[in-house]
C-alpha cells in the first residue's frame, strides 16, 4: 500500500533551548513523525532553512517498508546539528510516498506544552 506523498514541509520549526524534567523523555524538542505504509523502503532526505543564512543538509533517513520512524530534530547531527532557540523550517522528500506529522514538546516550565499537526504536502 502507498500511502502519503513523496514531498512535505513544515514551515514551522523551534527548538526551546532548556527543558524542565528527566531526560531525554522531557527533553524540549521537535519530532517528524514518518509513516512508510510501502513495500519498499524510503529513503528520505531533510533540508532546514532559516531566515538569516542558507539552507543545511541534506539530513539522511531510512524508513523501512511498512514502518515508522520518529526523527527528533535535536538529535539531527550530519551535516551539523540543528541549533537550539533558532527559527527554522523543514522541507522533507522521500523516493516512496511517506506521511508526515509535525510535533513539539516544549518542556521549559512545570506546566508542559505538546502541539501536532500533519505537516504540509504538495
Amino acid at each position: 500500500m502507498e500511502l502519503g506523498k513523496k514531498t512535505w514541509a513544515i514551515a514551522e520549526g523551534y527548538i526551546p533551548a532548556w527543558s524542565h524534567g528527566p531526560e531525554p523523555q522531557m527533553t524540549s524538542h521537535e519530532a517528524a513523525c514518518l509513516l512508510n505504509a510501502s513495500d519498499r523502503d524510503a529513503h528520505v532526505e531533510i533540508m532546514i532553512y532559516f531566515s538569516d543564512r542558507e539552507p543545511v543538509g541534506p539530513y539522511k533517513i531510512t524508513v523501512g517498508a511498512r514502518r515508522t520512524k520518529h526523527i527528533r530534530f535535536n538529535n539531527l547531527t550530519d551535516p551539523e546539528p540543528v541549533p537550539v532557540d533558532t527559527d527554522y523550517a523543514s522541507v522533507i522528500r522521500s523516493d516512496v510516498p511517506i506521511v508526515v506529522q509535525h510535533t513539539r514538546l516544549d518542556s521549559r516550565q512545570d506546566a508542559n506544552a505538546l502541539i501536532s499537526t500533519i505537516a504540509y504536502t504538495e
